[in-house]
């Protein structure tokens, strides 16, 4: 009796998990670079009480399956799903997105560790500096060399830096 009951249990807790990331994927629904979630879930066994049985070929009688008594299940894991959302016209030429794999970088200063985001709504300082809505700077290789077909090569031997969109101070052509 008590198993029966902790099967129902268990489907009770990871239903809500569920209810829990639905709920945080609508909750999000406008959040800019906001990747959604899904779960999946995994069976539970406790116990096998009858082993498989193999065919009998003189009988020609076929192979049986376990006999197992289940514990209900589990969440099996809380996926990120990574693939690009719609883009939106913003009319604002700092907004970027990527195309395919990949992430921003952006920093909060000097004393603080890099971070990633898809999230492009970027504005300037008045230090010219691209940064994020919350004042991260966002990172990349500025050091460049104009080629001889219009196109950019860009050093990326160098470390990174924040951007600065009013120096061109790095162009080497």
């Amino acid at each position: 009796m008590m198993r029966s009951l902790f099967s129902g249990v268990s489907g009770l807790r990871a239903h809500q998990t569920r209810m829990d990331v639905i709920g945080n994927n609508v909750a999000n629904v406008n959040t800019v670079g906001f990747k959604s979630g899904r779960v999946t879930f995994q069976e539970i066994f406790s116990q096998t009480l009858r082993g498989a049985g193999a065919p009998d070929f003189a009988t020609g009688r076929g192979g049986t399956n376990p006999m197992q008594v289940g514990l209900g299940l589990g969440v099996g894991a809380v996926d990120t799903i990574m693939t690009r959302g719609s883009l939106q016209r913003t009319d604002n030429p700092t907004d970027l997105s990527i195309e395919g794999d990949g992430f921003f970088v952006v920093k909060g200063g000097s004393g603080d560790t890099f971070r990633f985001t898809r999230a492009g709504n970027f504005g300037v300082d008045k230090l010219g500096n691209l940064v994020t809505g919350g004042g991260m700077n966002v990172y990349g290789w500025q050091s460049y060399t104009r080629n001889t077909d219009g196109s950019y090569t860009f050093d990326t031997e160098q470390p990174i830096e924040a951007i600065n969109l009013y120096s061109d101070i790095y162009n080497k052509n």
